[in-house]
């Protein structure tokens, strides 16, 4: 394989990709320097009659046609021919001779050098490195952005982020989730109460972060074999949990909610839950008024003084827990509203 043109040769692999890209050149970015002299001296060279007007194109025009100029390239030549060329070269000669030495030839400048060879000047100039125009900055910049950005997006794609958002959401979505959430905020203000705090250990100050002596206090695990724990935890399971899914069980709403019949496919059957989260709602609230809002013991049944602790510790004694229940039940008939 022939040597690239010696004017692509000189050029830097920058300016060569950027004459690839200005000419059109196709899969250009995976070549080597050489590789892509090679080929945009071909693709030039059969788009000569669309480039050959191209002001960057003109010095790699004048160098082919030099080079296809050349006697190299074109061989030897004849021999009268030669002889002709060395006589008028020696009649050149000899006129410079006779031409007086007193006639003084102007002075050369730099400019005339320039024009005299523009080719070698434009060579020069090309290797001359220059600094980063403020359009290669910002294009530097956005690439450089573009792959910040890519990689950021693939490594939260990767982390699963958006699949747990969504799992998420779609579990608490639920009344039951709800219903949930109801007695975990009770039981966070009765587990004081009924299972004290003890103190267990301090954690000493650190002075290079300037914090204090930090004493850290446990659950007292020996309340649990006292009915000083059993008697208002049990209570407070029955009215809140135990009592009210017993009502929702058997008093389901749900279960007669679609009979028999023809199904479409506008009308499919919905699943029955085992609790009617209404009537869950409505028997709880009417449990824990009669309990703990009135002080009902059902004939000593019930201690007086964990009815007075429970209503004491749960936030709002039972008018939260009303509260509670009032939205549970507003849920539960807005949910039964939209699966019809």
């Amino acid at each position: 394989m022939s040597g690239a043109n010696s004017w692509l040769q000189r050029q830097r692999k920058t300016d060569l990709t950027e004459l690839a890209l200005h000419t059109g050149l196709k899969n250009y970015e995976a070549l080597k320097k050489s590789e892509l002299e090679l080929a945009l001296d071909e693709y030039l060279a059969e788009n000569s009659s669309t480039f050959s007007s191209d002001p960057k194109l003109i010095n790699y025009y004048s160098s082919r046609a030099r080079t296809a100029g050349s006697p190299v390239k074109r061989g030897a030549p004849d021999g009268p021919t030669e002889r002709l060329t060395v006589a008028r070269r020696r009649a050149t000669k000899a006129a410079e001779e006779i031409t007086p030495e007193s006639e003084e030839e102007p002075p050369i400048t730099a400019n005339a050098v320039a024009l005299r060879t523009p080719g070698r000047a434009l060579s020069l100039a090309s290797r001359i490195p220059l600094p980063a125009t403020p359009a290669d900055v910002a294009e530097a910049v956005d690439r450089s952005t573009i792959a910040v950005r890519t990689r950021v997006a693939s490594l939260y794609k990767e982390s699963g982020i958006t699949e747990a958002t969504h799992a998420t959401r779609e579990s608490l979505s639920t009344v039951a989730s709800v219903l949930v959430a109801v007695s975990a905020f009770e039981l966070w203000f009765l587990r004081p109460e009924i299972l004290a705090d003890r103190y267990a250990f301090t954690i000493p100050a650190v002075s290079f972060l300037g914090t204090n002596d930090f004493p850290v206090f446990v659950p007292d695990m020996f309340l649990l074999l006292t009915s000083s724990f059993w008697s208002p935890a049990l209570l407070w399971a029955f009215t809140s949990a135990v009592l009210p899914s017993v009502a929702g069980y058997f008093v389901n709403l749900t279960v007669g909610s679609h009979p028999g019949g023809r199904v479409t496919r506008r009308s499919a059957p919905q699943a029955d839950t085992a609790i009617d989260p209404l009537t869950f709602s409505i028997a709880k609230a009417l449990i824990s008024y009669v309990v703990y809002g009135q002080g009902i013991t059902f004939g000593g049944w019930i201690d007086e003084t964990s009815i007075a602790r429970i209503n004491t510790a749960i936030y709002g004694g039972y008018k939260g827990v009303l509260t509670g229940t009032a939205i549970t039940a507003v849920l539960s008939i807005y949910d039964a509203v939209l699966k019809k």
